[in-house]
């Protein structure tokens, strides 16, 4: 499989990342200091983190968030280097298995607009680092790579459909070009591959109230 890039007349925005007090932030071109949506998004899923940690315990916790942050952060290069027409390499079985079950879907991606790009919205007061920009299908897509140990279900990954569509604001504000499509592929371990599909809009509303719960949590005018 060989992708295509679309290459634009255009210079890709330049942000740099900031972290201070545990929250990354972006500082953009014009000067503003945005929170990352990711770190915004964690207002959603705050209490029931809290909970699942007083349950497993602190240790227990610390140990499988670390390890589904390295297989996530693995996920994503390997999916970046395949798309970037480069040939994957892996150190562990788990990391071919996850790759392998995945390939398939990444087959469906082609005329790629950008892979791993910042970007940040004006409107929105946030900024992110999106995965893939891409038709996905012969439609043009926010697309997201994700990882998991077991099958999720579609109303727990509420979070991931609302950064979608930041990434589609983000990118439609600043290139002008629209897209209302979110794609999210999850490799399981051990399972075939989830892939969900939406529409950026059903997920606005959502993703307003919790930049304004942020904002208000965290004082900001």
């Amino acid at each position: 499989m060989h992708f295509n890039h679309v290459r634009f007349d255009r210079e890709p925005v330049t942000l740099k990342q900031i972290n201070e007090d545990g929250t990354r932030y972006y500082t953009t071109p014009g000067g503003n200091k945005y929170p990352s949506v990711t770190t915004v998004l964690s207002e959603y899923s705050r209490q029931g983190i809290m909970e699942w940690r007083n349950k497993v315990g602190h240790a227990e916790a610390q140990a499988i968030t670390q390890r589904a942050s390295k297989r996530g952060t693995k996920m994503h290069k390997l999916c970046e280097k395949y798309l970037n027409n480069e040939k994957p390499a892996f150190k562990t079985p788990l990391e071919q298995q996850l790759f392998t079950s995945i390939m398939p879907q990444l087959d469906n991606i082609n005329n790629i607009h950008c892979l791993e790009s910042r970007l940040y919205s004006d409107y929105l007061r946030l900024a992110g680092t999106v995965d893939c920009v891409a038709e996905y299908n012969g439609k043009l897509a926010i697309i997201d790579f994700k990882s998991s140990g077991k099958l999720k279900k579609k109303e727990y990954i509420n979070n991931y459909f609302m950064q979608c569509s930041a990434y589609a604001i983000m990118y439609e504000e600043l290139y002008s070009i629209p897209i209302s499509r979110l794609v999210v592929i999850i490799g399981v371990e051990e399972e075939r591959p989830q892939v969900f599909e939406e529409r950026r809009d059903n997920w606005v509303k959502d993703l307003l109230h919790y930049r304004n719960l942020y904002e208000s949590r965290h004082k900001i005018n």
